[in-house]
């Protein structure tokens, strides 16, 4: 169906009229001064007799332009099919550890290995993706914690400024207590029960004002709930100066804080020692927290304001034509 956007323009139809009826008329000529011998030839010469009047097809056709026009200034729009829109009433806040240790490659990704913070990109990425309707924001942490992205339907800028993250941008330290305050602050106004924050890190805190066991109690009183993921893997193999030997990469997690963190919040604790893990971890939140679908609708809009618009400029033409003819 066709509607217009701005249908009190064509109040502005009888303007003409009211122009022609209420205003007073322009000037005849007056006589010419100069007094000539062949005054007689003169005034017998169309244009020596006064203003032209317009012709009735002149006027008609000066009506229809003027309406076209006034169409066109009303923004007609041609309204397409309802369309359902999937709209989900849940808010997701991404908080990312991007201190120094994320750069060890005890992760393999397509057969190769990887950083941490690399392999945590690929596998967020994909769960943002999968968020359709969902409002998801982003919070980089190290030594501070940075709103990277504000909650917003834009998923694919968040996943963008996921993966342009580098290890060491907010600093070398964790403050896991800093991340969890910005995301509690973030997430204040919103409804209870859509609070929700991911936060992933791969070590204990060491930086920021506020203790994590601190912030959880401030984002329990927040009915912010907190799924804590701790990646890193259980074992790697190095080379040094005594050859070939098997250490513990992850020997700095601490995940006793993690886990009351989530606990406190009525969230859950993951850990994701490889890849695989790391994936079935955040397909298990999918699950814990689903998109949660409800109807709304969109109707596409089209604007025709150009087709009026050219009319009426083709009728301005024709005008024009038929002017000079006269």
């Amino acid at each position: 169906m066709i509607e217009f956007a701005w249908p009190w323009v064509f109040l502005a139809l009888p303007l003409p009229w009211l122009v022609r009826r209420f205003l007073p008329p322009a000037h005849e000529p007056t006589a010419a001064a100069l007094r000539t011998p062949f005054l007689d030839e003169i005034e017998r010469l169309p244009s020596s007799r006064g203003v032209k009047r317009a012709k009735p097809h002149s006027l008609w056709i000066a009506l229809v332009g003027w309406m076209l026009l006034t169409a066109a200034a009303a923004r007609p729009q041609w309204l397409g099919e309802p369309i359902e829109q999937a709209v989900s009433g849940r808010d997701l806040m991404l908080a990312v550890d991007l201190s120094g240790s994320m750069e060890i490659e005890d992760f393999f990704l397509h057969g190769r290995a990887v950083d941490r913070l690399t392999a945590t990109q690929w596998v967020a990425g994909q769960f943002i993706e999968r968020r359709v309707g969902d409002r998801i924001g982003l919070i980089l942490f190290g030594e501070q914690a940075y709103l990277q992205a504000p909650l917003t339907f834009d998923r694919t800028t968040v996943r963008i400024l996921l993966d342009e993250a580098v290890i060491g941008l907010a600093g070398d330290k964790t403050a896991i207590g800093d991340a969890i305050g910005l995301a509690a602050k973030r997430l204040r106004d919103n409804p209870v029960g859509q609070r929700v924050l991911i936060l992933l890190s791969d070590g204990a805190n060491t930086a920021g004002a506020v203790s994590p066991l601190q912030a959880a109690e401030l984002a329990a009183r927040e009915k912010l709930k907190i799924y804590t993921i701790g990646v890193g893997a259980d074992q790697m193999i190095v080379n040094d100066l005594f050859g070939r030997r098997r250490v513990n990469p992850s020997q700095d997690l601490d995940e006793e804080t993690m886990n009351a963190i989530a606990e406190k919040t009525g969230g859950r604790y993951f850990r994701a020692r490889d890849t695989n893990e790391l994936e079935h971890i955040y397909e298990l939140l999918d699950e814990l927290e689903p998109v949660e679908r409800t109807k709304q609708f969109y109707r596409p809009r089209t604007e025709l304001y150009p087709w009026p618009l050219a009319s009426a400029l083709l009728v301005a033409s024709i005008l024009a034509m038929v002017k000079l003819r006269e």
